[in-house]
């Protein structure tokens, strides 16, 4: 049986490539729709290398009859399209960040928590998590399952495309600035600081307690998805790069933990590769996970200032598992397990 799948927010980065990875893995779908915003009607999107899809106008679109959506529009859009297509039957997986702490809607990472998926009919909506928890918490279940962790400390290192394809630009235009001796304004709007050549230690709005809004995220769905007891600790910063967030994790355990032990359990956590041989190019950055979809693990050392620690580095595509390729994975459960 073929599904018919909406794509919302099909003109962004996040929704280019869900149409890549709908193609990629064959998702059984006999229609797929391309929703953005007005401006975008008419434009064209690509489905795979083969096909091509005119873009459809969200605000007017009648979801009657589509079986699932996967919507990355921007949580206020979110906000009011989501639940007119729940409402209308669809089931939507939504990447965006409006409806991920609400109790009766599933906040899933596959590899992780796939359990959870079966309570979507609550509301016809799942959640996407933030892509820098997604491949946080792909290690930590693991780790978490032999060890028992008790508290997560874990900087970032996100690029630019997790603020969306004019962020993007706005590092390329920066950059090429530079070099022509063109100097940074304030004007420009994605960042509050200049991004090129630069690390800027604020992603989101800042809450009252100091942190900001993205590493209240990273701590609140962490213990939503795995455990509600780990304490986490988050510090993100916004990087100069394109492609692929990284992050440097410490964690304490309950029972004795190593790197040895560790990396025997993480070798054998689906969805993660360790690449850790404590040598000059033997750990994963960054640029080198554009088009990859696994989670990179790396530079596993004890921590010998508390009784069980560990720290290591991950990297991940956040636009593929960090968004679109977890999105994917969930609608694949979804119709194998659910909806058939």
């Amino acid at each position: 049986m073929g599904y018919k799948v909406a794509v919302i927010g099909a003109t962004g980065n996040v929704g280019r490539e869900i149409l890549n990875i709908l193609a990629e893995r064959d998702f059984p779908a006999d229609e797929v729709i391309a929703l953005a915003s007005e401006r975008s009607v008419g434009r064209e999107v690509a489905l795979g290398e083969k096909r091509v899809l005119k873009v459809k106008n969200l605000v007017s679109f009648d979801f009657a009859g589509v079986d699932l959506a996967l919507s990355s529009p921007g949580a206020a859009v979110s906000a009011r399209h989501t639940p007119r297509a729940a409402a209308a039957g669809c089931v939507v997986i939504d990447n965006t960040s409006h409806f991920r702490m609400e109790p009766d809607v599933p906040l899933v990472v596959p590899e992780v928590n796939p359990q959870a998926i079966a309570g979507y009919g609550q509301r016809n909506i799942i959640a996407n998590p933030n892509c820098s928890t997604i491949q946080m918490v792909m290690v930590l279940r693991p780790l978490h399952e032999a060890f028992t962790i008790r508290r997560v400390v874990v900087s970032t290192y996100q690029s630019t495309s997790g603020a969306g394809k004019e962020a993007m630009d706005e590092l390329f235009n920066q950059t090429r600035g530079i070099f022509m001796n063109e100097p940074w304004t304030r004007h420009q709007k994605n960042f509050s600081k200049q991004i090129a050549f630069n690390v800027i230690p604020q992603i989101d709005v800042f809450l009252d307690d100091g942190a900001t809004r993205e590493e209240w995220k990273m701590a609140v769905e962490t213990q939503k998805i795995l455990d509600s007891t780990i304490a986490v600790h988050a510090n993100c910063c916004r990087v100069p790069t394109f492609i692929g967030h990284a992050e440097y994790i410490n964690i304490e355990t309950e029972r004795p933990i190593s790197d040895a032990t560790a990396r025997a359990v993480l070798r054998r956590a689906p969805g993660v590769t360790v690449v850790d041989q404590r040598a000059d190019e033997n750990y994963v950055t960054p640029v080198e996970t554009a088009g990859e979809d696994l989670v990179y693990v790396s530079r596993l050392r004890t921590d010998t200032t508390v009784k069980n620690g560990l720290s290591f580095w991950c990297v991940a595509n956040n636009l593929r598992k960090g968004a679109a390729l977890n999105a994917v994975q969930i609608a694949e459960i979804l119709v194998r397990e659910y909806l058939e």
